[in-house]
């Protein structure tokens, strides 16, 4: 008994201090990244500017640096890091809900749903703020559809309500496949193709604004609530066995996890693979207990897509559609999973 306790003290340590040493990496990466382009700002300096906005320090620096960091980096990273950090916490609540390690964010139809709605926008013409809330509302009414269907068939089942994502999955694929077609292929497609690929160019502050008070709420929600997936993952019988109201829990975790994921494409788009890979590598640093999973997947899927971005906006002349790397990254990354996990078999 001894001998057991002091390995869960153990255990429990380590897992708080690759939670604090991942947290730590993000926060470097994000200030990092700040000085990182074609106009290139030492760390050193990037710091300094950082601070001047709440500390009175001279101004040793031009202008124009200041303005490249506040007005047009600082905005592309905060998106980095709320688009990383709620697509993988989805991902990671997802995989432990439905209890199946393979399921992604767009599971329930929200990225199909998001995609319409900021391609309807486009199409019409609309800004980029009404194109955004377009993507939010019709991402989470893709959800509402989905749950709808599955609740005709009399059964709330998992299973069901997977195979009901599919069914909407797959008519809101043909309706966007008939925007696309209607569009004028001079002006609005290439905006919706480029759109749909991913890209946190067009990310500024009033965006962010927009969803932040969401995301803040779903996530301290799910990291609340975190000890209770653990109960979700063990089955239907077991979590009422222990008292968990399991149709009230699946449902405010599901309907927080399609927000997450609304948020995120309605701020950069379509972008797979991080919701599916990250949760799996934050396995492989704390294990399935959802305790630290759910905290660290914020703070790995976060320094992920600020990785994805540098690439995608250095490596080249012009900027990469992000959803291009995220595979080109992620599809060898869940490969090399796999095959790790075959191998422990």
């Amino acid at each position: 008994m001894l001998i057991t306790r002091e390995k869960k003290f153990i255990s429990s340590s380590r897992n708080r201090t690759c939670l604090i040493i991942t947290a730590v990496v993000t926060a470097i990466l994000g200030v990092a990244s700040l000085g990182l382009g074609r106009y290139g700002i030492s760390p050193i300096l990037v710091v300094k500017i950082l601070a001047s906005g709440v500390f009175p320090i001279t101004e040793t620096w031009p202008e124009v640096m200041e303005s490249v960091i506040f007005n047009v980096r600082l905005p592309r990273i905060i998106g980095a890091l709320l688009v990383g950090g709620c697509l993988s916490l989805s991902g990671t609540v997802y995989q432990g809900c439905f209890r199946n390690p393979l399921v992604s964010p767009d599971l329930l139809g929200v990225s199909s749903g998001a995609s319409i709605g900021a391609a309807l926008f486009i199409l019409l013409g609309q800004s980029g703020f009404l194109i955004q809330i377009g993507a939010l509302v019709f991402g989470i009414v893709a959800v509402v559809l989905t749950l709808s269907i599955s609740r005709v068939f009399k059964t709330n089942t998992i299973l069901m309500l997977v195979l009901s994502g599919i069914i909407v999955n797959g008519v809101l694929s043909s309706i966007l496949s008939i925007i696309k077609f209607t569009a004028d292929p001079e002006s609005t497609l290439p905006e919706i193709v480029f759109w749909l690929m991913g890209s946190l160019g067009s990310v500024k502050y009033d965006r962010i604004v927009m969803v932040l008070p969401g995301i803040v709420i779903c996530t301290a929600i799910l990291i609340a609530v975190r000890w209770r997936i653990n109960i979700l993952s063990l089955g239907e019988k077991e979590a009422k066995a222990l008292g968990v109201n399991l149709k009230r829990m699946q449902t405010v975790t599901i309907f927080c996890s399609t927000y997450l994921t609304a948020a995120a494409v309605c701020m950069a788009g379509t972008i797979g693979w991080v919701g599916l890979v990250v949760p799996h590598l934050g396995r492989l640093l704390v294990g399935s207990d959802n305790k630290y999973l759910v905290p660290l997947s914020v703070f790995l899927g976060a320094s992920f897509m600020i990785v994805v971005d540098n690439i995608a906006r250095n490596v080249t002349g012009v900027e990469i559609p992000l959803r291009a790397i995220t595979g080109l990254i992620g599809a060898p990354v869940f490969g090399y999973l796999l095959y790790r996990q075959r191998m422990r078999v």
